[in-house]
């Protein structure tokens, strides 16, 4: 009943989809100053809060919630309470929970300036903590990385809240004997990225940076492919995109050389279309773009796959192979396809600002595009979010006009129960999820899963694919709404 169950129809990232030629109208610029951009980052961050799992604090805005999986790890006598619920439904998974906060953590990090006009930098940070803190509760164990709290089949037989689900909380792990080094990589990067945020707290950020050392060693160390996260995240791109992430992040985090000799001499890169909790070969070369460092024995650049990147999303350069909606929204499959509007948005708005610092431009073959037009195109995708788009509605709760009123989720489609309430699973689906009205509880700034390629979206909780929001799609959208919010008129372009 979830929306990432799109990853088992997903091919993989190569086959790109056929470039086609767009409406007129698509490719315009988005109309300025429609909307109240600092609403928007405030709800989206918001929505985290609604994904919190554990003991709640006093502080936390979203007052339907409740303490949940408060006896989570206990089965293996380890306290794993803490972190995300990825979507809907009531499963901590580590993958998308790690880049979650990785992609936080770069958020605070490229928009700190922002996100303190905002007055939402403590906010994020508080969002990220809720995560490290998790997930160095998960790395706690030598050579063991707790991957996974709840088992998605049984926990998908009850429509229920987290507050009062019945499903056994069991444990996932990965060790020596069963590697996965995607999660390894993945969670080495969070915490890398993590420790760069905290570094006023220097207990805080060394106890990470040297969690980060560890899991990457071990990632290194142990290849292979975990999927007891499947069918909902299979990692259908392989591990070294995260190998080179996490290299990454520790490099830039040390300045070691033993990470910069790794990037250069053992890591593998490819150009691609697409960047995501499954796919993050962009996000790294973006990063390391103006370090002129080189992978493949100094065969590939990373500015060049970085411009290979933006050169395959924008649909006006001759190698563009992302589909464009008739309305102008980044479409490349079914199931939190916004995650790909925000991604692309966070890098686009990045690499921009990167750009214009260093003088330069995308090269795509001999057309050069300026910074200007890749935070034209970002902020065109996210005002395609908050409702200019061919509906005129929002695609986030709580936002704008004639926003979304089901999205699929528990906790937010279930009206507060007493303490101890004896769901009926039978007949919880007939009770919370079938019918059509509005969620009892207002999701805030939800993003959902977005329409079809064709614009068309049913505001119904059973239209999964559509109305599941995750952690991820927000993580990405806060760094482009908060430079929106306080430089919106300089995401306009220039051309």
């Amino acid at each position: 009943m979830r929306a990432l169950k799109h990853g088992t129809m997903r091919a993989h990232v190569a086959l790109a989809l056929a470039a086609l030629v767009l409406a007129g109208d698509a490719l315009q610029p988005a109309l300025a100053g429609g909307f109240d951009y600092k609403d928007a980052l405030t709800k989206t961050i918001i929505f985290l809060e609604a994904q919190r799992s554990g003991k709640l604090p006093p502080n936390n805005r979203v007052k339907w919630r409740g303490d949940s999986g408060l006896e989570d790890g206990k089965l293996a006598n380890v306290d794993l309470t803490g972190g995300y619920y990825d979507a809907g439904d009531n499963v901590k998974y580590g993958l998308p929970l790690a880049f979650t906060v990785t992609t936080l953590a770069w958020t605070a990090l490229a928009f700190k300036p922002e996100l303190q006009s905002a007055k939402e930098l403590d906010h994020v940070h508080e969002a990220i903590r809720w995560g490290t803190d998790y997930l160095l509760k998960c790395a706690s164990r030598k050579k063991k990385l707790w991957v996974q709290v709840g088992d998605p089949n049984l926990d998908h037989q009850c429509w229920v809240r987290p507050e009062n689900m019945k499903a056994p909380r069991t444990l996932y792990e990965i060790d020596e004997k069963t590697p996965g080094t995607e999660i390894a990589a993945e969670t080495a990067a969070a915490f890398a990225a993590s420790s760069m945020v905290f570094r006023h707290d220097k207990k805080y950020s060394r106890a990470l940076l040297n969690k980060a050392k560890l899991l990457f060693l071990f990632a290194k160390s142990h290849q292979g492919s975990y999927d007891g996260e499947c069918p909902f995240y299979c990692s259908y791109s392989g591990y070294n995109d995260e190998l080179l992430w996490a290299a990454t992040w520790l490099y830039l985090a040390t300045k070691r050389q033993v990470y910069a000799d790794f990037i250069t001499h053992e890591a593998i890169s490819s150009s691609v279309a697409e960047f995501s909790w499954d796919l993050k070969f962009p996000g790294a070369q973006v990063l390391l773009s103006e370090f002129n460092m080189t992978s493949g024995g100094g065969a590939q650049n990373f500015k060049t796959q970085a411009d290979n990147f933006v050169c395959a999303v924008l649909p006006d350069t001759a190698f563009h192979q992302v589909f464009i909606t008739p309305g102008g929204m980044i479409h490349l499959r079914d199931g939190a396809n916004t995650q790909y509007v925000t991604g692309t948005s966070f890098l686009f708005i990045v690499y921009s600002d990167l750009l214009l610092r260093t003088g330069q431009s995308v090269m795509c073959g001999n057309q050069a595009v300026k910074p200007e037009r890749l935070r034209e195109f970002a902020r065109q995708q996210m005002d395609y979010l908050l409702g200019a788009n061919p509906r005129g509605s929002s695609y986030v709760v709580g936002f704008g006009a004639n926003s979304p009123t089901q999205p699929h989720h528990r906790g937010a489609s279930t009206p507060v129960l007493p303490p101890g309430y004896d769901v009926n699973c039978g007949l919880s689906f007939g009770e919370w999820f079938a019918p059509d009205r509005p969620n009892p509880n207002e999701l805030t700034g939800a993003i959902m899963g977005g329409p079809d390629k064709d614009d068309r979206f049913v505001d119904k909780r059973a239209n999964s694919s559509y109305t599941e929001p995750c952690t991820y799609i927000n993580s990405l959208a806060i760094g482009p709404l908060a430079a929106l919010a306080a430089r919106g008129a300089q995401l306009v372009a220039t051309h």
